[in-house]
């Protein structure tokens, strides 16, 4: 074997910073959650069945993120599921070191309470390294083909299948959702808000949705080929998109007991209150990944 083809296989130096922006990218992503109160609280008494479940399905939307956005360029499934344990591993390191530098870890704490703060937590901390790569991805070392190289700009030249565009979007919405799904104001606004208040904020969530993707020319955003009618991209992805998020917003909610002892009517508003945001974060997830 060449030392090129070794290179190309393993870059160690790659690979140790594509480390040190996941730590950065842990931090950074998932910070806000760190310092919620309603999160340390949920270590405490959420149902364990329902954070086993997030713990499991955070699994396989880490691999599969890793295939686009790794620590490096991943070519196979193995490479893809070590790369996803690495980031599960700094989420998990992350959040124990920050709760106990802020001092919600003690020592005297039970180990029930110690994993259901860290398991919880992990999980949007675990997302954040990952993206790290592609938020904080740094210049091409020395002597780099840059045709080669992708730590550049490691996924915006990279064709996107519908399925793909759709699974990016999911990504987007339950990352956001997760910072705000636990808090008590998702419960509160939906007491507070009247059908009319329902509707204006689905309109409010589809217009900017699409207006994050196509019309406001982001970077990353799409482009639609010259002759197709506006309505085509609002059909395949805006509303679909828009399904999506609100699907994550409900599991988020059940997740974290916000739809326990409350009403139908109640349930469906908190759903809508938090798919804005989580539409956002869909939307935006084509640009930011």
């Amino acid at each position: 074997m060449s030392a090129a083809t070794t290179r190309q296989d393993f870059n160690s130096s790659r690979f140790f910073s594509g480390i040190a922006r996941g730590i950065a990218g842990a931090l950074l992503f998932a910070l806000p959650m760190f310092m919620t109160m309603e999160m340390w609280e949920l270590g405490f008494y959420m149902d364990r069945s329902r954070l086993f479940l997030l713990l499991i399905v955070n699994i396989p939307l880490l691999v599969i993120l890793s295939d686009r956005i790794g620590f490096e360029r991943t070519w196979t499934w193995r490479q893809a599921m070590l790369d996803a344990s690495i980031a599960y591993g700094l989420g998990i390191l992350g959040c124990a070191l920050i709760l106990i530098a802020m001092g919600v870890l003690k020592h005297d704490q039970s180990l029930h309470e110690i994993t259901g703060m860290i398991a919880i937590q992990a999980v949007p901390a675990s997302i954040g390294a990952m993206l790290g790569r592609s938020q904080l991805g740094g210049q091409l070392d020395d002597g780099d083909d840059p045709e080669e190289n992708d730590s550049d700009d490691p996924v915006h030249e990279r064709e996107t299948s519908y399925a793909g565009e759709l699974f990016l979007m999911a990504v987007g919405a339950l990352f956001l959702s997760l910072n705000v799904a636990p808090t008590e104001e998702m419960v509160l606004l939906s007491y507070k808000m009247t059908p009319w208040h329902g509707l204006i904020m689905i309109a409010a969530s589809l217009a900017v949705m699409h207006g994050f993707v196509y019309a406001l020319s982001f970077k990353g955003s799409h482009d639609l080929a010259e002759g197709t009618p506006g309505w085509h991209a609002f059909v395949r992805f805006t509303l679909p998109g828009y399904v999506i998020a609100g699907l994550i917003s409900a599991y988020c909610l059940w997740t974290f007991h916000r739809t326990d002892d409350i009403g139908s009517t109640q349930i469906l508003m908190a759903v809508v209150v938090l798919s804005f945001p989580a539409a956002i974060g869909a939307a935006a997830a084509r640009l930011i990944l």
